[in-house]
């Protein structure tokens, strides 16, 4: 029986997963890499982790499957998005760390263009608004600062990528600089209507067109695996974004159907059909896929900090010496006891949209513990994802019938019973729920006629569990007005400070 290897290079680990035709993972492996915060504000990693961690997993997944390279049928490939790599084409060297999408280093450039009236502009072109957020300022600061960059970019010895397109560089032994439709999309540099880099764009921001990649479907061969011996000849054959692979895992392939994934960050998706929907609530709007020729749309909310509160509690803190022990520290009180922790650690994304805002805990009293801040920490994480629903079901103009959910801390039945409380729509969570990678495994599957068909494998999805409210809900709006004193008072700090 053949297999379909997913790599799943993700903002603080990579990942790869062997499936089988029934979407069940037959192995996985996952290493973490280093951090990189050269000042406030700033993330970066280093390329040749990721290369390095993805290559090291993809060929672990392999062994403890027991399989070898001509078991696996295709690759695909999902990853972190927006965080920008710049690279010599002759030598394949990185100019520069990469710049991660949590990088807040661009917002005086994105406030300048803001000034000179041109979100207006990018907004409609894109569907994205001007933050620090995408990739296209940081393309933009990399050939400012770093030296010769701009005159190398523009005789046509450098290559710009997202993350997808750096691996499949490298997995290619650089044969192919290319990208999926998907993470084009999140750049500021992509006509959402033209599906191609638009000119004007490209202008504004001074970026030749030299240093882009092509721009693919999202389900098709892009190439042959060659740089990793073992794996050689197997088909790279799908591509998307870390959230519209979830999107695609969960098989929310009709308009109204929505995941949310809880990762380091969180990220709320609404599928919208084959037109882009122009949001009026400071949603994003983003292709989901393109397959076959057509290109699917999607609503999107972004929240930046995530998991990755509880990663803070952990690395920064040493409240707790793993992640999975914060739930137990949170059961230790009965309630948040009036802590609210807002995680702005990198500003706020969708629906504030405030580069300048920083974290905030706000109702500490001699009382307070490590319970309360350990429970206001994961409930901050729904408080949220909430935001971002109530966001989309006043531009959908109307209530969802459930969120599909997944990501590390869908397992968390706490959390998934508070978001359910919020929220007072079903919160679904998958018994696969590894369905970001699944995502990319089902893109190169089709491709490839290892899967025949969308059908088939709508079939394959089925709940877990599904989580109701059953807390007051009077109680739960009194929260809410809570938390929305608490995020105002996080809001616009830096400026303020």
């Amino acid at each position: 029986m053949p297999y379909v290897l997913a790599l799943d290079q993700g903002t603080t680990s990579s990942r790869a997963l062997v499936f089988d035709r029934r979407g069940h993972a037959l192995a996985t492996a996952q290493q973490e890499f280093a951090q990189h915060y050269p000042r406030p504000g700033w993330v970066e990693h280093d390329p040749l982790d990721l290369w390095a961690t993805t290559r090291r997993t993809a060929l672990g997944a392999v062994a403890e499957a027991n399989l070898t390279g001509r078991d696996i049928a295709a690759l695909g490939l999902t990853n972190q998005r927006e965080t920008t790599l710049l690279w010599e084409r002759r030598t394949g060297r990185p100019l520069h760390r990469a710049i991660v999408w949590q990088d807040r280093r661009t917002a005086d450039a994105c406030a300048k263009l803001k000034r000179r009236g041109l979100e207006p502009l990018f907004r409609k072109k894109t569907g994205l608004l001007l933050d620090p957020y995408f990739s296209g300022t940081k393309l933009a600061w990399l050939l400012d600062h770093v030296p010769g960059a701009r005159r190398r970019a523009e005789k046509g010895e450098l290559a710009f990528g997202t993350v997808d397109t750096w691996l499949l560089w490298q997995l290619t032994g650089g044969r192919v600089h290319a990208t999926d439709a998907s993470n084009a999309s999140r750049t500021l540099l992509l006509n959402l209507r033209t599906g191609d880099w638009d000119a004007e764009l490209l202008k504004i921001l001074r970026i030749p067109r030299e240093l882009l990649p092509d721009v693919r479907a999202s389900s098709g061969v892009f190439g042959e695996v060659s740089a990793v011996p073992a794996l050689r000849g197997v088909p790279i054959s799908g591509i998307a974004g870390d959230q519209q692979a979830a999107l695609f895992g969960q098989a929310c392939w009709t308009p109204g159907m929505a995941k949310n994934t809880y990762g380091t960050g969180c990220f709320l998706l609404l599928h919208t059909g084959q037109k882009p929907v122009v949001s009026k609530n400071n949603l994003l709007t983003t292709i989901a896929w393109k397959i076959g020729g057509h290109t699917e749309y999607a609503l999107e909310g972004s929240v930046f900090i995530g998991g990755a509160v509880v990663q803070w509690l952990r690395d920064g803190l040493g409240l707790i010496a793993k992640s999975v022990e914060v739930e137990k520290l949170a059961a230790r009180v009965p309630d948040n006891g009036g802590v609210y922790l807002v995680p702005a650690f990198a500003g706020l994304g969708a629906p504030h949209w405030d580069a300048a805002a920083r974290g905030i805990i706000t109702g500490l009293t001699r009382g307070s513990n490590a319970g309360h801040l350990a429970r206001a920490a994961l409930e901050s994480i729904a408080y949220q994802s909430a935001d971002l629903l109530r966001a989309m079901e006043a531009n959908a103009g109307r209530k969802l019938r459930e969120l599909r959910v997944d990501g590390g801390a869908a397992g968390n039945d706490a959390l998934m019973q508070f978001q359910a409380d919020l929220l007072r729509v079903p919160v679904v969570r998958p018994r696969i729920t590894e369905t970001t990678a699944l995502g990319a495994a089902y893109l190169a599957g089709l491709a490839v006629g290892f899967w025949k068909s969308r059908s088939e494998i709508a079939a394959l999805w089925s709940a877990d569990r599904t989580f109701r409210a059953s807390a007051p809900a009077a109680t739960m709006k009194k929260l809410q007005a809570e938390w929305h004193r608490a995020v105002e008072r996080a809001k616009n700090w830096v400026q303020a400070g």
